[in-house]
Parts: structure tokens; C-alpha cells; sequence
């Protein structure tokens, strides 16, 4: 058979090795598989099948140093989850049964309790008596943590095949944010992290569980999983099982190019899933252990799982070469079996000779993430025809919230400098007013009372504020560890018991959280108290993120962008609100679904594309800033400002379908799984209109506020300068230069004008220059508090 593409060459930094206890492997899972009836008379498979799928090679490759009895557990692991997946295939998803398919896999849960001693239900399927013997032997020797841990990424892999089913019969491709995030959970590959600690023997500590830095870690090591099986299994998914799910398939949609152009473009997305795997594990793991105090024997079983993922990332590649399972034949003429490309040596243990060139793949994609030349001329913001299908409303309250964040602001002190702190003055009442946080408030909380609508925007006020803050203050003065100890501070203005315990403020922004955190917490019950707080950490977190990749001068690798570009945005936070403000009539379980997160998500992500199209220049040409999406599009397809846009406006488009999609198909049916009750839907739906009005609100805020245009970036530049000292000059003082706000070089810097080398979809009508934009020298991107009013009224 033909192949569709040629596979292109992949980024690999370590070399594959083989686990000695293979032989071992191979006999006792085909024993297994027997046993539990998943060959002969299964309907799926036969024993050639397994055969040729050779799972044992996959783990012994993947996990080459475990001993044979826990190789041959993990390989039982293997054969039960790809069976599972040609089960399901052959059972629900061919017939398009997904009523049969969701009572299937609702009832699996049963055969992973915490406790053994609960037992199992009868098994009534190979899945099931696979499923109850794994589960059994596994689970002795890890903790509870790792228990719960690995029952939930097993969960998750068995009900998102649902989302897959329902996607096949919408016949409907998704976008490629929804994609990579869904792709996560029905792939599995978080689910083989977790056999990663059981093989290597070194769990996770359970204070490191929940940290951005192992997040980071286990997303980049399952989206890199996926996508590179995506590039192998692309002509037996789409072109004989009729499969939708496919990131080769994605992109060739969404970007309107070849099928090559997308498999290319798919290894590109790769290759930097790897780079952030290893900026993660090399840059913030060491202020990650010492932050929590992880003692050496919980270092070490960290950095063994570290090494576990990346002996995966290999292995896995090496038998996605040989297995009959994929498409691995193409590009130069193959070997004998058709195995392997002629140009990759032939034989165990060879792939250490082609180290050189598979890492200078990675080479070009990474001197661009770290090569941007700061504060270059890039002229207006060119704003595209923004699709917002949901009408404008205003609250009446608008004038008094106007005047009252004002006075707010001056009581709190965040309208003058701060004691000690050069260059703190990054506000005052002028610029404020400018940016104009009450129509925001006015349009995304339409009908707040006017306590309540003064309440959001000295949320929007606070939250715009701190963004704007950290990096003047500590980003101009690469002060990364006061950075973090002002933000450790913030946490004490948000005690969970009682909300006004707090330590005597020191700073306006801890006043002003101080005063905001004991106005909304107050009216909460405690564990609405400990989520909202979390929703908070984690805003002011991510500017601490943004200040590490600033002092990196480092473009973010567009996943990690799109995910923290919530929180930088305070979108977490908002919705975490909102959440809180529907009582007990909404399960609080309905919130974790997919459907739910793909709403919230969707419309969070319009919102920040939309604030990166009109902050361009203002983030850019005056602010130095890495930390915007047009940007990070930029270095990644290494094209130019204007097919950037395109790409931009094509997946705003793409999530604001998707919203509505989730919307008017996805949420009904959520609604009758969970057998909601009259109240809890209307609930949802009012949800559903809130996030509308939050949309509006935010696209009307941007036009209608002075922040974002060219002549008002001119004006408080010229502010900013006057408390400036002169620039240095003479050799060797450039970098120097970079830290002042405002600064930039005497004439532009180049920047790529060329087309970009894969192709960007149909292009999108440009309205000319910007008609909104810019603000002071730090970038500021305001969170929206649409249900703070809920919780306090």
C-alpha cells in the first residue's frame, strides 16, 4: 500500500537500550493474554496478531533496566490497554454505539479499588479479567497516592474514548488546542507515566505530585508520545479505520496544507514538546526541590522517573520502527523485513549511531526560541474582523464602578511608589482611568449590583496591577528570588479560617489582596475558601513563569504558552468563581468533565488570543515581552507578523466554534449522563450565558479602552522615561540596555518577511491598523472576575 507521507526526520537526544529479560516478556504475556481470553475466539485478536504487535519489545524498550518479573507485569499492562483499544473499536466505535460504549466503560471502574480487600465484580469480558488480575498484582507494592494517581489516568484513558465516539459520529475534526488537551487523556500516555514509577521503583513524593514542574513534565512526555505515534499510525487510522483522532489529520485540516506539510509541521510540534521536557527538567526541578524541602531519597526518585520518561521517549520510537502495528516504511528504500529505514542501521541496540543527526534536528527550533531581539519596531496592531456572535450588554452601574476603583486604588496604595522599591510607580490615577477596568466589569458581570460590580473591578484592578508589578519591579532587575518571595508573601493574605488574620500588609499589593480577599472569601464555606485560593496561587504563579522565560529570553514552546496563558490572564480564577457561585446544585464532579473544561477552556483561549492581537505592538515594540501568542507562532512556523495573524484569527475562529459546539451538542448529553435535575440545568445554561457575556465584555473592553494605541504607548513611554536614568553607553553594556522599560535600539532589527514555509490556511481579512492598545512598560493583561459579585451578594 502506498504511503500518504514521508516520515520525517525526529528530534532524539537519548539513545534507545533494550531490557536483557525480553525472551521472559514475550512468553509470559502471550500465556496471559491466552488466559484471560483475549486470542483465539476474542473477536480481536489472534495469536499472530500479538505477535506481530510485540508489546514486550514496546516495554523492553521503554522500560530497559526493571528486572523480568516487573518487565512482564508491564508488559501485561500493554497487551490489556491495546486490547482494550481494538476491543472498543471493533465492539462500539465501528457500530457507532456510544450508549453500549459509556455503560462498558462506567463499569470498569469497579476493577480498580483502592482497597483490595473490596474486591471485584464477576468479569464478563477479557477487559474486565485483564483489568482485575493487573490491578491485583500491581497495586501491593505502590502507595495510595500512586493508587489514586493511577486509577484516575486509567479512568481517563477509558471514558475519553467516549469523546472520541462522539467526535466519529459528529464526524467532526477537532482544532488543534482541543486536540492536544483530549489527546492526553484517550491516548494513555499519562497513564504510562504512572507504570514509569512502578518499573523504575521511585514514586513521585506526594508534595512534588501536584507541582508545575512534574505537570509540566508528564504533559510533555504524553503529548511527545502521541504525536509521534499520531506520525506512525496515520494510514491505519484515517485511511482504514475511519478514524478522526489523528494530529496529522488536525493539522492538514485546520492549517488547509498537504498531508506532508502536516506530518511536518506535527514533528515540529514534537520536537519542541521535547524542548520544554527538558528546559522543564533543567531549569526547575533544582528551585522545585529546594522551594519544598525535598529530602535527597525523594530527589532521586524524581530525577529516576525524569529518567524513565526519556527512556520511554526513545524506546518508544524505536518500536513504533519495527512494529507491524505502524506505517514505518517510508522515506529511503527499507531493509529486508521492511522495518527500518536503509538509513538507520540495522540491529539491537544501533540507534545510539544516528545520536548527532537526530539531535541536530531540534537545532534551528530551538536558536529561535532563544534568539528574539527585544523591543524591534513592528508598527500598529493589526486587528482582524473578530467573530463574536453574542450581543453587548452594560451595566448601568458603569460611572460609579468608574470613580469607585479609583478611590479603591488610592487607599490601597497601588497608585504611588512602594517603600524601598525603585521603579514601583508603575501606576497612577491617570493611567488607570485609561485602562478603564470598569467597562470591563460592566460588560462580562451585565447585571451586577453595584456593590458587586465595584467588587470585580477591584479584582480586575488588583490582578491588572500585579501583572504589571512583577515584572518592572523584579523582571527590569532579574530578581527572580525576590520575585518569589513576594509572591510566597501573598498567600498570607488569604488564611482559610478567618479571612481577616492577615500579617500587617507591606506593599499595595498585598493591601489591596488583603482587603479583596476578606470582601469574597467572607460569605464562602471553607473548602470554597481553599479552591478559590488555589485559582489565585496560580495567576500569581504564572508571572513568575513569565519572569523565568524572560530571563531566559526564551519564546515559550506554544502548548505550555496556550495552557499558562490562562492563568497569566486570571481566566482560572474567574471561572473558579463563577463555579463557586452555583451552590450545591451543580454536582461538583460535572466541572472535571470533559465537556465542561472543553467549554471553559475554548472561551478562555478566544479571550487571551484576542488580548495577544491587540497587545502586539504594545508587548513587542515597547515592552520587550516573549510572552505573546502571535510571537510564539512566529518562531515556531518561523514566518512572518502578518501569517502569523492569520494563523492567530484562524484559531480564535476555531475556539469560538468549539465553544459553541460544546455549547449546543456536548452539554445536553452531559446533562442526561449525569441525570441532572431541572434546576442544575438551568444553572449550567445561565453558566453558559455568563461565559457569552464574558466574551462580549472582554472584545468591547479591548476597543473601547486607551491602552493598546500606538499614540498612547508613545505617552507613557515618555512617563516612564522621566524617572529613568540615562541609558549606559559605550562596549558591552547592551544588556543593560534591555532591563530599562521603554528603551529601544535606534533603528529595527530584521525580522523574517518571507512566507512561511508551511501553509496558513485561507487568509483573514485585516482591518488595518489598531484601533486599541498599549499601557505602561510591563505587560498587562487583565483577569476577568465575572461571578465575584455572586459570592458577595
Amino acid at each position: 500500500m502506498t504511503q500518504p507521507f514521508e516520515l520525517p526526520d525526529f528530534y532524539l537526544a537519548y539513545p534507545a537500550r533494550l531490557n536483557p529479560h525480553l525472551e521472559e516478556a514475550r512468553e509470559h504475556s502471550k500465556r496471559w493474554a491466552r488466559d484471560r481470553g483475549m486470542l483465539e475466539g476474542s473477536g480481536v485478536w489472534e495469536a499472530s496478531d500479538l505477535d506481530a504487535h510485540d508489546y514486550a519489545l514496546l516495554c523492553a524498550y521503554t522500560h530497559p533496566d526493571c528486572d523480568g518479573p516487573a518487565l512482564s507485569l508491564v508488559t501485561d499492562w500493554y497487551v490489556w490497554v491495546f486490547f482494550f483499544d481494538d476491543h472498543f473499536l471493533e465492539v462500539y466505535k465501528k457500530p457507532q454505539d456510544r450508549e453500549g460504549g459509556k455503560a462498558y466503560l462506567d463499569r470498569l471502574a469497579a476493577f480498580m479499588p483502592m482497597d483490595l480487600s473490596d474486591g471485584f465484580p464477576e468479569p464478563t469480558n477479557p477487559v474486565e479479567a485483564g483489568l482485575a488480575d493487573l490491578w491485583a498484582r500491581t497495586v501491593p507494592s505502590m502507595s495510595l497516592g500512586w493508587r489514586e494517581r493511577f486509577a484516575e489516568s486509567t479512568e481517563n484513558l477509558l471514558n475519553e474514548s467516549d469523546w472520541e465516539l462522539a467526535n466519529i459520529n459528529a464526524e467532526r475534526v477537532a482544532n488543534p488546542v482541543e486536540y492536544i488537551e483530549m489527546r492526553r487523556k484517550v491516548g494513555g500516555a499519562p497513564w504510562s507515566a504512572g507504570l514509569i514509577e512502578y518499573a523504575a521503583g521511585a514514586e513521585i513524593p506526594a508534595a512534588l505530585a501536584d507541582s508545575r514542574p512534574l505537570r509540566v513534565l508528564k504533559e510533555t512526555f504524553s503529548d511527545a508520545v502521541h504525536l509521534r505515534n499520531d506520525l506512525f499510525s496515520y494510514q491505519r487510522e484515517i485511511e482504514e479505520e475511519g478514524e478522526l483522532s489523528n494530529g496529522v489529520l488536525v493539522l492538514e485540516t485546520f492549517l488547509g496544507c498537504t498531508t506532508q506539510e502536516a506530518a511536518d509541521a506535527v514533528n515540529d510540534l514534537l520536537t519542541s514538546r521535547i524542548h520544554q521536557f527538558e528546559n522543564t527538567a533543567l531549569t526547575e526541578l533544582g528551585p522545585l526541590f529546594a522551594a519544598r524541602g525535598t529530602d535527597p531519597q525523594g530527589a532521586a526518585d524524581t530525577l529516576a522517573y525524569v529518567k524513565g520518561l526519556q527512556d520511554w521517549q526513545s524506546g518508544g520510537h524505536e518500536w513504533h520502527m519495527r512494529s507491524s502495528r505502524y506505517m514505518n516504511g517510508a522515506g529511503d528504500a527499507a531493509d529486508g523485513d521492511g522495518a527500518l529505514f536503509s538509513m538507520t542501521p540495522v540491529g539491537l541496540g544501533t540507534s545510539a549511531s544516528d545520536l548527532v543527526r537526530s539531535i541536530g534536528v531540534g537545532a534551528p527550533m530551538r536558536a529561535r526560541s532563544h534568539s528574539h531581539i527585544p523591543f524591534q519596531r513592528v508598527g500598529p496592531s493589526r486587528l482582524p474582523e473578530f467573530e463574536m456572535p453574542y450581543a453587548l450588554k452594560l451595566s448601568p452601574h458603569l460611572d460609579h464602578a468608574r470613580d469607585h476603583v479609583a478611590a479603591w486604588a488610592h487607599r490601597m496604595g497601588i497608585l504611588e511608589a512602594q517603600p524601598g522599591m525603585p521603579g514601583s510607580d508603575v501606576w497612577d490615577e491617570e493611567r488607570l482611568r485609561r485602562i478603564d477596568l470598569p467597562l470591563c466589569s460592566a460588560g462580562i458581570h451585565p447585571d451586577a449590583t453595584e456593590e458587586g460590580l465595584d467588587l470585580t473591578s477591584d479584582w480586575l484592578a488588583w490582578g491588572t496591577y500585579g501583572d504589571d508589578y512583577f515584572p518592572v519591579v523584579y523582571g527590569n532587575a532579574r530578581d527572580l528570588a525576590g520575585a518569589r518571595a513576594c509572591n510566597e508573601r501573598l498567600s498570607l493574605f488569604m488564611p482559610l479560617d478567618d479571612v481577616h488574620a492577615t500579617p500587617v500588609p507591606a506593599t499595595g499589593l498585598e493591601r489591596g489582596l488583603a482587603d479583596l480577599w476578606a470582601r469574597t472569601a467572607g460569605p464562602m464555606e471553607p473548602e470554597g475558601r481553599r479552591t478559590f485560593r488555589t485559582a489565585v496561587e496560580d495567576m500569581t504563579a504564572s508571572w513568575l513563569w513569565e519572569l523565568d522565560n524572560q530571563a531566559q529570553n526564551r519564546i515559550p514552546d506554544p502548548v505550555d504558552y496556550i495552557e499558562m496563558r490562562r492563568r497569566t490572564f486570571g481566566s482560572d480564577m474567574t471561572m473558579s468563581l463563577s463555579r463557586l457561585g452555583h451552590g450545591r446544585q451543580v454536582p461538583p464532579e460535572i466541572y472535571r468533565t470533559g465537556p465542561m473544561r472543553s467549554l471553559e477552556n475554548a472561551a478562555q483561549d478566544y479571550a487571551c488570543l484576542l488580548n495577544d492581537v491587540f497587545s502586539y505592538q504594545k508587548e513587542i515594540e515597547f515592552e520587550g515581552e516573549v510572552h505573546n501568542g502571535l510571537l510564539v507562532v512566529q518562531s515556531f512556523f518561523n514566518c512572518d507578523y502578518p501569517t502569523a495573524l492569520r494563523i492567530i484569527d484562524d484559531l480564535m475562529k476555531s475556539r469560538m466554534r468549539q465553544f459553541q459546539h460544546v455549547a449546543a451538542n456536548e452539554l445536553p448529553v452531559l446533562y442526561d449522563d449525569f441525570a441532572l435535575d431541572a434546576d442544575a440545568r438551568a444553572v449550567l445554561d445561565g453558566y453558559v450565558e455568563e461565559l457569552e457575556n464574558w466574551l462580549s465584555g472582554i472584545l468591547n473592553w479591548h476597543h473601547g479602552c486607551k491602552r493598546y494605541k500606538e499614540a498612547e504607548l508613545l505617552e507613557d513611554r515618555a512617563g516612564i522615561t522621566r524617572w529613568l536614568p540615562p541609558a549606559p553607553s559605550g562596549l558591552g553594556v547592551s544588556a543593560a540596555r534591555l532591563r530599562l522599560p521603554g528603551w529601544e535600539p535606534t533603528g529595527p532589527s530584521p525580522r523574517p518577511t518571507g512566507p512561511s514555509p508551511r501553509p496558513t490556511g485561507p487568509a483573514t481579512r485585516s482591518t488595518g491598523p489598531s484601533t486599541g492598545s498599549g499601557g505602561p512598560a510591563t505587560r498587562l493583561s487583565g483577569p476577568s472576575t465575572r461571578a465575584v459579585p455572586h459570592m458577595a451578594s
